[in-house]
């Protein structure tokens, strides 16, 4: 019999069951479609967040234990590398359209460790099964017949077990190949046109070697131009860096040919509406003339480059805001603006994973953005790459970070 090829990622999705696949920092690293559908949340409302942050315990129940007795669950699993079954729960979940309106859930969570090579957990499957509707029917979970479904068994364990063993071999091949994935879809080079540059990229902890956020360089005109770009994709893995490469490869050539930011990104904005994926895509892209000492910008969605003068003076590059590349099915010019620098100020260009914090509202991020600028400020006489070093040493979380990180300078 031939063997047949099965693609893991559609099963994931296509289980009936809500299966939903944590980092060991307790974030959303995907949920399949019956989970989504399960919470009441969309993919993209739950995916990057913490478990706790979506799903906080009920202030007006004080006497609740769900939310505690799944994170001692949770604890468990990490701590041991085994799976573990929560017997039936009752907790309560906040309405998202009504704020402050919480709804009666029940349910039996089951969370097994994806164990990598060394035998440690590198993500956790969390699957609820959810007998709401039952309890509900029978009465109420404290009668005999509540009782009788504590002890009922779950006969879909085995099943949950052989979905773990297959997610855990696909996420080994996915290992193997996110490093030449990376190496072939992002620039190596750390000097463009003999201008000094540096370059860092950390994926989210618990994913791939591979993500969605993109950086580039791209010599404009004879050395005397300079393109410096960086985006951000939605999500994590090779779905998300197939998508990145597409939008990264579009903005390069774009930039090659544009007459200034807002034209390329107008380019990319184009392509974002053909490429699944690319929802809410986000890019900022500078053209740096030498000659000129001038920095040409525009941004999609994106958080502002930061330029340090050479008194230490940090100027945001934020006069060119637009919305993300998708967001108008009919995209009309986007604006760019332009300032001036004097040699030996410091360019930088970030994503959001080194700016943001989790328990920072995400709507804000001027709190990220200034701890950056003071860090470039105080460690400006550095050379690119230590500057590089310092600035993710200072930024991000000793245990790495939640989101994807892509940064990127040039001594200008």
């Amino acid at each position: 019999m031939a063997q047949t090829s099965i693609d893991y990622a559609a099963v994931y999705q296509a289980l009936p069951g809500t299966v939903a696949l944590l980092t060991l920092d307790l974030v959303f690293a995907d949920v399949n479609e019956a989970y989504a559908r399960g919470v009441g949340r969309s993919r993209g409302e739950l995916v990057g967040r913490h478990l706790f942050d979506v799903f906080p315990a009920n202030p007006n129940d004080p006497d609740s234990t769900g939310a505690r007795n799944l994170r001692a669950s949770l604890l468990r699993v990490l701590a041991t590398g085994e799976r573990d079954t929560v017997p039936l729960q009752h907790y309560d979940v906040e309405n998202p359209e009504r704020s402050g309106a919480w709804e009666e859930r029940y349910g039996s969570p089951v969370n097994t460790p994806v164990l990598g090579p060394d035998g440690r957990a590198e993500l956790i499957v969390h699957r609820v099964e959810g007998v709401t509707e039952l309890v509900r029917a029978r009465g109420h979970a404290g009668d005999g017949q509540g009782r009788m479904l504590e002890a009922e068994p779950y006969s879909r364990a085995r099943e949950l077990q052989e979905l773990n063993n297959r997610l855990r071999r696909a996420h080994a091949r996915e290992r193997e190949v996110a490093p030449a994935l990376q190496e072939s879809m992002l620039p190596a080079h750390r000097q463009v046109g003999g201008h000094r540059a540096a370059v860092r990229y950390r994926p989210a902890v618990g994913a791939l070697n591979v993500c969605g956020d993109w950086y580039d360089l791209v010599d404009l005109v004879d050395g005397h131009r300079l393109g410096v770009s960086v985006g951000d994709v939605v999500g994590h893995g090779l779905e998300a860096a197939g998508v990145m490469g597409r939008l990264r490869s579009a903005l390069t050539a774009a930039s090659r040919v544009a007459d200034g930011p807002a034209q390329a990104l107008d380019v990319v904005g184009l392509c974002a509406h053909v490429v699944d994926g690319a929802e809410s895509a986000t890019a900022v892209t500078t053209f740096i003339d030498f000659d000129r000492h001038t920095i040409t910008y525009g941004s999609a969605g994106h958080p502002p480059p930061v330029l340090v003068h050479r008194d230490g003076r940090a100027e945001f590059l934020d006069r060119a805001a637009d919305p993300p590349l998708d967001a108008d099915p009919v995209p009309g010019p986007r604006p760019e603006a332009a300032t001036a620098f004097t040699p030996g100020a410091t360019v930088v260009l970030c994503t959001d994973g080194l700016i943001e914090r989790r328990r920072e509202d995400r709507e804000d991020i001027d709190t990220g953005l200034l701890r950056l600028a003071e860090a470039l400020r105080r460690h400006r006489t550095q050379e690119p790459e230590a500057l590089a070093d310092i600035a993710l040493r200072e930024l991000l979380p000793p245990g790495g970070a939640t989101d994807d990180t892509a940064l990127i300078l040039v001594r200008l």
